[in-house]
Parts: C-alpha cells; structure tokens; sequence
C-alpha cells in the first residue's frame, strides 16, 4: 500500500467516526463539484477541527478569506452561537454564488455573510465599518497574499484572538529559501510575519490525507 493510499485510509477512518457529513455538507460539496470549482476545499476532519478550534475559543465572530463553496464557512458557522456573525470574503462570484446556497440550504444565511471581491479590497471596506474584533480569521485565499492577509487580521482582532493560515507547507516546497515562486514568497513572508511580529505568538504544523501533503499556521494575537 503507497504512503498516500493509506493516508487516505486513516483520514477516511478519523473522518466516519469524528467527523460524519450530514445533507448540508454533502450537498455542499456535490454543488460545488457540479459548478466546477476547483477540488481544494478542507477535509471532513479538517473543518471540524476549525468548528472545535471556534468552539474553544468561544468564539462570536469568525472572519474568513476565501470561501470557495462555502464548505469550511459551514463548519465554522456552526461553532458560533444564533446571534454570532461570520463574514467571508470570496474573490469569485461564481465561487461565491455557489457558497451562498450552500449556506442557505444549511440553515446559516442569517450567521453567516459572503462578500465578493478581492479580499484586499474588501478588507478596507470592511475595517470602515468599524466591526466587533473577530475572534477567528481562517486565511485560505491566494498564497501570494498570505502576509497581506495576516496583517489585516491582526487590525481587525484583538488580544486572544487566534489566525489560522491554511496549506502553508505547499508541498515542502516551503522551506525552499530560494523559491521565487509567489505561493512559497508569500507563505513564507507570512511565516515570517507571525515569527517576529511583537502581537504574535504562533506555529504551523505539518499534515497528511485526502488533500496530500500539507499544513497549517496557527497564531494567537497577544495584545
């Protein structure tokens, strides 16, 4: 049996028994196959991670970068309690009109808002509105960006407030220095960022399973 074989196999195993789909879920992903939008969404496993990371931190405000089909939005929409918001920001229209039915068939129109546009332009719009600090910033849109990301969540969050960077590893391609390709430049400028910013205190972790060889960053707004 290959090594990603039986990734696939244990992820499948963790998935039946601790993250189970449900109609919303499937239908999510079904919608978004059909739509044709690209196959790199989070695992089962993985947003039910980002739900108890929600839930533990208690969290009534969740920001997220990149929406895709929505699915990760399901998962952390329904950490949040019935008057929490969850704002997502999706570059696409397409991406975007797909996520909102699948939040809407889930129950969660009233929680949970998806804005369209590129997040570096939607960011500003959303810091005049002056919102409550989130509490949790998921980041998975464009890699290049990823440092830009970091620092606008760090002006919309406050002291205990947690970052989440997704698919920082790229493949181990990451901790070549001399890559000047912008997904690895802007991973790592990210990297970098939570390292030695004076409000961070972070790390990233390497994973395995249905979606290969990967990882994550994990931060913690400090003041």
């Amino acid at each position: 049996m290959s090594g990603s074989q039986l990734w696939d196999d244990v992820d499948d195993y963790f998935i039946s028994r601790l993250s189970p789909d449900d109609d919303a879920l499937r239908a999510a992903l079904r919608d978004s196959e059909a739509a044709g939008l690209p196959p790199i969404g989070v695992t089962a496993a993985q947003g039910k991670f980002l739900q108890l990371l929600a839930q533990v931190q208690g969290a009534r405000t969740v920001l997220e970068i990149g929406t895709l089909a929505g699915y990760s939005t399901i998962w952390l929409a329904r950490a949040l309690p019935e008057d929490g918001r969850l704002i997502s920001l999706e570059y696409s229209a397409k991406h975007a009109e797909v996520a909102v039915r699948n939040l809407a068939r889930a129950g969660l129109e009233r929680v949970a808002e998806v804005r369209v546009g590129p997040a570096l332009e939607s960011l500003p719009k959303l810091a005049d509105e002056n919102p409550a600090p989130f509490d949790l910033v998921f980041i998975d849109a464009d890699k290049a960006n990823n440092a830009h990301y970091v620092e606008w969540a760090l002006r919309l969050t406050r002291a205990g407030s947690v970052i989440v960077v997704d698919n920082v590893v790229r493949g181990g391609r990451v901790a070549d220095a001399g890559s000047t390709e912008p997904d690895v430049v802007g991973t790592r400028n990210a990297i970098d960022l939570i390292a030695n910013h004076p409000r961070l205190s972070g790390t990233a972790i390497q994973t395995v399973g249905q979606k290969g060889y990967d990882g994550f960053a994990v931060a913690r707004v400090l003041a």
